[in-house]
């Protein structure tokens, strides 16, 4: 026994005579029904995905419709922001509109986890803790992400509007599976992968303590749920191209160290700058041997570290010096000058770059730090 359904959307209408003509001629609705003969008092129209009842007496308020379209000049006589007779507002906007990255604010940011900052419930049950909570003006996001209880998470194929996208695990496991890149797999502490624009993807299970530091850019995209895509794809396509992306999963097990620009440690590279174009990099950097209290500053537009075991006092041009530890963040801006002291023979720091290239400068001399006489 079939149950067929079909969903309106009621507006209240004081004269269908003149509302009939605006949602038809104007915008594009077709009209499906309307009664009575004699008197009409509610017209149901159907259009752009929706059907509207138009009813006369409903106490509803008018509302908006937002009009998605390729093209908005060819809807409308091209405006952008109309008003029904019945008092409905209607917007009509780009269907795709452009991703835009809001220039950087730059700031000196440090995030400590002995602060006690509030864990946020988000997207399919995950704990979100925010380390840049200015996000540079809208330019970047960068979470903390934990799931408590492992098993399966209640995820679905979706995929994200961004420019540049992170994911790092920290702690535990997290099984995952991508549009072209094969079956299912485990990413491990240590591993990570970028999410090129538009990829879809799939959380399916995750380990108890599973805790990643997730890099987003802009601060603010769009997540969309595909619900026609089945994965894993029947293609395997390791090397497509999403946007001038390409996926990338870095393995730490098979990672080389080298040399880093800062002297006293090694890292291993991801290969995230060369996935992304020079978009972004991504490197993790541990202490290798005893060195001075090396000032430094860089170019780059964004650097975002965050410090994933072991401690360290971070000293800046004019600031009190921050002791961190294990969970803490920092944003250094371009030109300022920084130093890392006091680091214990265990540090390991994750370091995100946009774009990829670190311009490292060497200054001689020590900080000006408060109390300096």
């Amino acid at each position: 026994m079939s149950n067929e359904i079909h969903a309106e959307v009621r507006l209240p209408t004081g004269d269908l005579k003149e509302d009939l003509p605006f949602f038809s001629k104007t915008l594009g609705f077709r009209l499906d029904t309307i009664f009575p003969a004699d008197d009409p008092a509610v017209a149901v129209m159907s259009g752009h995905g929706i059907r509207i009842r138009l009813e006369r007496g409903a106490t509803e308020a008018p509302g908006t419709i937002r009009l998605l379209c390729d093209d908005p000049s060819n809807i409308a006589g091209g405006e952008t922001l109309l008003t029904a007779p019945n008092g409905t507002r209607i917007e009509i906007a780009e269907a795709n509109p452009r991703l835009e990255t809001p220039a950087t604010e730059h700031s000196f940011v440090v995030r400590r986890m002995v602060d006690s900052d509030p864990w946020v419930i988000g997207r399919a049950g995950m704990h979100y803790r925010d380390l840049i909570p200015d996000r540079l003006g809208g330019s970047i996001i960068a979470s903390h992400i934990r799931i408590p209880d492992g098993g399966p998470v209640p995820d679905m194929v979706h995929y994200h509007t961004v420019g540049f996208q992170l994911i790092f695990c920290y702690s535990g496991w997290v099984r995952l599976v991508y549009e072209d890149q094969g079956p299912p797999f485990i990413l491990t502490a240590g591993d990570c992968v970028i999410q090129p624009p538009e990829i879809r993807h799939r959380v399916l299970e995750a380990s108890d303590n599973l805790e990643v530091i997730e890099i987003g850019v802009p601060a603010e995209h769009v997540t969309t749920i595909d619900h026609d895509m089945e994965l894993p794809t029947a293609d395997f396509n390791p090397d497509r191209v999403f946007s001038g992306q390409t996926f990338c999963h870095h393995q730490v097990s098979g990672a080389h160290w080298l040399p880093w620009r800062l002297a006293g440690f090694t890292a291993r590279d991801t290969g995230i700058d060369k996935a992304t174009g020079g978009v972004a990099n991504v490197q993790v950097a541990k202490r290798s041997e005893p060195a001075g209290d090396q000032v430094t500053s860089h170019g780059t537009d964004i650097l975002f570290t965050f410090v994933m075991n072991g401690s360290m006092t971070l000293a800046g041009d004019g600031r009190e010096a921050q002791d961190l530890r294990s969970g803490d963040a920092f944003v250094i801006p371009p030109d300022t000058r920084t130093a890392y002291t006091r680091c214990s023979d265990d540090l390991e720091l994750l370091e995100v770059s946009l774009p990829g290239r670190v311009d490292t400068r060497i200054h001689e001399g020590f900080l000006n730090l408060p109390g300096d006489s």
